[in-house]
């Protein structure tokens, strides 16, 4: 009887083995086809970009084809035309203006989110709502009176100016995003800062922040993204003295045609910053973006 019952229990082993054998393989298949469907997907997302840089070295005739010429002589002649044309104070207004408005963000954007979660307000919703309102309003609505304050204080075509309005346009999003980061920080760990007579401040610098410190870099990295490319603003605030990268590329596109090859220099000069920036930050941002994902 012993025997028989241990036949079965083998029988039902060996085709439970089976039944999983089609099943493991059904998964790993529909893995490969989820790489592959992944990799054309970021490949078509790439590829405009691997052709912005490759017209770069072409020369105008070499850009300017019916066929695309995929086998051509680099030059470098389009970067030394950007260049002489004057790329360098537009290049450092941007710097000036993304790097100023991104430290003035995370020093108004880290109190406000400590004290909408840890310390949190009366009406904290309210105020959460109030923030992100100031984005719902069409940056083409209030271009108009932006454009008469700045005129009548004397700010026009001042980097200031930009500054000033890239803070307000991404302190919004930074107070949101740092307040969820700032909520996954654990209670018991103020409470046992509050206990050994911790005060407030030290209790935000030596144990809060290095907490939440892929949450800033993101944060920050966000920030720069939206301050760098932002364009609208500064074609319209700005001339010669505070023009920005943006405001630079567009001096390419003249009435004559388009310079596929020089315009594709001086954009991939425009993107290259930022995209430095989101390399060597790469794994503070997925660390801050994941932040509090997994319990």
């Amino acid at each position: 009887m012993a025997v028989t019952t241990d036949t079965a229990s083998d029988e039902r082993t060996t085709a439970t083995d089976e039944a999983q054998v089609p099943r493991k393989q059904r998964t790993s298949g529909a893995n490969v086809w989820f790489g592959v469907i992944a990799w054309i997907v970021g490949i078509a997302f790439f590829f405009p970009v691997f052709w912005m840089v490759l017209t770069s070295f072409k020369t105008e005739a070499d850009a300017y084809t019916t066929t695309p010429k995929i086998i051509f002589e680099p030059t470098l002649e389009q970067y030394e035309g950007v260049f002489a044309a004057g790329i360098g104070p537009y290049l450092a207004n941007s710097v000036a203006a993304t790097v100023i408005s991104t430290i003035l963000v995370l020093l108004l954007g880290v109190p406000a989110a400590f004290a909408l979660s840890l310390r949190p307000v009366q009406k904290t919703t309210d105020v959460l709502f109030f923030f992100i309102s100031t984005k719902m309003l069409p940056v083409v609505a209030a271009i108009v009176p932006i454009y008469v304050v700045v005129n009548q204080i004397g700010m026009l075509d001042n980097i200031w100016t930009l500054i000033i309005l890239y803070t307000g346009m991404n302190l919004p999003i930074a107070v949101w995003m740092m307040r969820s980061f700032f909520l996954e920080v654990p209670g018991e760990l103020l409470e046992q800062a509050s206990i050994d007579g911790a005060p407030l401040w030290r209790t935000l610098r030596e144990i809060v922040l290095p907490i939440i410190s892929p949450g800033i870099f993101a944060t920050a990295l966000i920030c720069v993204i939206f301050a760098w490319n932002e364009f609208f603003f500064a074609v319209n605030l700005t001339a010669a003295n505070a023009g920005t990268v943006p405001v630079f590329l567009v001096g390419f596109i003249t009435s004559e045609g388009l310079y596929w090859a020089q315009l594709s220099a001086a954009a991939t000069l425009a993107a290259l910053p930022v995209v430095l920036a989101g390399w060597v930050a790469q794994n503070k941002l997925v660390q801050g973006l994941s932040f509090g994902a997994v319990k």
